[in-house]
């Protein structure tokens, strides 16, 4: 059977490191109460004059090495983010653009937290029909611009970091690859965890009075979000392995997206699984959104922890609501 492999992988992070410490200076919060309810320690920030597709360049110039090939190789990309360059164009095409790609086609999926293996759902099915052999997938964010970082708004911008992640992934027949997606929303909930400006809901995308109400800032109901992810996370979870006859014990690494470390530690009790087996970074990045779960692989693979012929499980939650998972046969 045709299916993707993840040949290549690489990450990127912007080099400014903010402690939780640096945030007390602009909010009422603290270094204890962040670490407490988050697992945070530091996140990255960007400079003023880096985009979202600068960072992801850096990302897929690392995956493409790892992989032993060139940016010319690559026949499609997928950019999944909800922080692009502009409003529009996506940054899909800014991305071939710096690569020196020419003509070949670039998508951006906007599905948030779960936009890395929506796009590795997408990318999967383009080389499994035959349309593609080899796609650049990242998940690239910049979230540090668009926080209010003050007081009022140090619930969300104590959690976001920046950063990227990249994966080449190329045809093959062996029995290895993507072996299955899992993608779910329920659009109920979309204003649980949304940013209401700029879009065509309101009478102009931007006035003087979106800016002084904040609702250019992103908002969260915690409390919900927490509790539906934990209880999507562990289901998401548990159809790959049903999907696949994969039991828990054979589940060589989890690598969940990087939201809260309450939550995965309650999706690794659940599972009964050793620390060392589910991936965990949240402490140095903060939540990078689409770019956490690559960013974790990134770094796993560098650190022997994924191995040929490893079972790996992927799972997001996150605004829409969206939940995702996929199983790989490494």
């Amino acid at each position: 059977m045709r299916r993707a492999r993840i040949v290549g992988v690489g990450h990127y992070v912007p080099p400014r490191v903010v402690t939780n410490h640096e945030l007390e200076k602009y909010m009422e919060t603290s270094d204890e109460w962040i670490r407490e309810r988050t697992g945070i320690v530091e996140r990255r920030w960007v400079e003023p004059d880096v985009a979202t597709s600068d960072l992801a360049v850096e990302a897929a110039k690392n995956a493409l090495e790892d992989a032993g090939m060139k940016p010319e190789d690559i026949q499609f990309i997928v950019f999944a983010t909800l922080s692009p360059d502009y409003y529009f164009p996506g940054s899909g095409v800014l991305l071939q653009r710096k690569l020196g790609l020419k003509e070949i086609g670039a998508i951006d999926i906007r599905t948030q937290c779960t936009g890395f293996v929506y796009g590795l759902a997408v990318a999967d099915s383009f080389i499994r029909t035959g349309m593609y052999d080899r796609i650049l997938l990242v998940g690239a964010e910049i979230h540090s611009k668009g926080l209010d970082i003050s007081t009022r708004g140090r619930d969300l911008a104590v959690l976001f970091g920046d950063g990227a992640g990249a994966v080449v992934l190329e045809a093959t027949e062996e029995d290895r690859g993507v072996l299955s997606t899992h993608l779910h929303a329920d659009g109920r909930y979309a204003e649980l965890l949304w940013t209401k400006c700029p879009g065509s809901s309101t009478p102009r995308y931007a006035t003087h009075e979106m800016i002084d109400e904040g609702c250019f800032f992103p908002k969260m109901e915690g409390r919900e979000v927490f509790k539906h992810a934990v209880v999507r996370f562990l289901q998401v979870i548990d159809e790959a392995l049903k999907a696949n006859n994969i039991r828990p014990e054979d589940i060589k690494l989890v690598i969940p997206h990087q939201a809260n470390h309450r939550i995965t530690e309650a999706v690794r009790e659940r599972l009964k699984l050793p620390r060392e087996r589910v991936a965990s970074n949240i402490h140095k990045y903060g939540n990078t959104t689409a770019a956490s779960i690559p960013i974790a692989m990134s770094e796993a693979k560098k650190e022997g922890k994924i191995q040929d012929g490893d079972i790996i499980i992927l799972s997001a939650f996150g605004s829409g609501f969206t939940w995702a998972s996929a199983a790989i046969r490494w």
